[in-house]
């Protein structure tokens, strides 16, 4: 299989990442190389965008452009601009795509869906169970409220040193779900009690991406037996906080997991077809090797 393609024409449908900057993004070749795979007339580029507005009045006018990938910085204030947004993900605040329906512009997020799966897809059952999330930030909003919402928790810890950050996602979950919801201050002593008792931790801070590989938040001692670590962090693949968590014998999932289901919810979005959720892990997985 091949992400090329042999033309372009006026009924090739636009689809494209814009943020500031785009030029690290993974998402061209990943989408490109599924539309190959599946032989649709379709193309996804990247636009470096500072004016969202701009962006989406152009998006709109554009019979042909059918779908946005939305990164940073821009995933709270696209929503200004758009006609449509599920109420998950007003409650949440941020979207990161958007597709094109006859010049009705509907956002939403794959972010949390994304991660939901990638937690059910290693098996793990979170009814009844304890959440500890580390940082209070974009990924974290998504990721909280899809699980406060959908995954039967027990209780979802938060903690983040930013305290403004996490008292206003703390007072959404709140307001937003029926699940309890606790936030604290992130320091040595708070990361000691939580994370002993948490059933799953997940990891929503930079902490060890790329290039400051040796940075973890969790002390390898603090682990317990049974417990589950998932690190949004997918470059490098397998970060510190995911290395020590696997010696110690817990299950681990690595961020390329979320990333690649996120992708996949975006590709289906965008074309109505199933994606070919291989080729798409497979490019992934060749472009952060190398």
């Amino acid at each position: 299989m091949t992400n090329e393609r042999t033309s372009i024409s006026p009924s090739t449908r636009v689809c494209a990442i814009i943020g500031n900057p785009v030029g690290h993004s993974l998402s061209p070749a990943i989408h490109n190389a599924a539309f190959a795979a599946l032989g649709l007339d379709f193309v996804y580029v990247g636009f470096r965008v500072e004016n969202v507005g701009q962006a989406l009045a152009g998006m709109r006018a554009l019979e042909n452009f059918r779908g946005l990938s939305v990164t940073i910085p821009h995933k709270i204030e696209v929503m200004k601009h758009v006609d449509e947004i599920p109420e998950v993900d007003r409650h949440i605040g941020s979207i990161n795509t958007v597709i094109n329906e006859g010049g009705k512009l509907v956002g939403l997020g794959t972010d949390g869906p994304g991660a939901l799966k990638a937690i059910a897809d290693a098996g793990v059952d979170l009814t009844g169970r304890q959440v500890l999330m580390l940082g209070a930030g974009g990924a974290a909003r998504a990721i909280a409220f899809t699980l406060a919402r959908e995954s039967g928790l027990a209780r979802l810890v938060l903690l983040d040193i930013n305290q403004e950050l996490l008292a206003g996602l703390t007072a959404d979950l709140a307001a937003g779900t029926n699940s309890a919801i606790v936030g604290a201050a992130m320091n040595e002593a708070s990361i000691r009690q939580h994370v002993r008792e948490a059933d799953l931790i997940i990891n929503c801070t930079p902490v060890g991406m790329h290039p400051k590989v040796d940075a973890t938040l969790v002390p390898a001692e603090l682990f317990r037996p049974a417990q589950v670590v998932f690190d949004v962090v997918y470059n490098p693949l397998e970060t510190r906080l995911l290395t020590e968590a696997r010696a110690k014998g817990l299950t681990v999932i690595q961020g390329v997991e979320m990333f690649i289901n996120q992708a996949v919810l975006q590709f289906e979005r965008f074309t109505g077809q199933a994606a070919p959720v291989e080729v798409m892990r497979r490019v992934v997985m060749e472009s952060l090797r190398s």
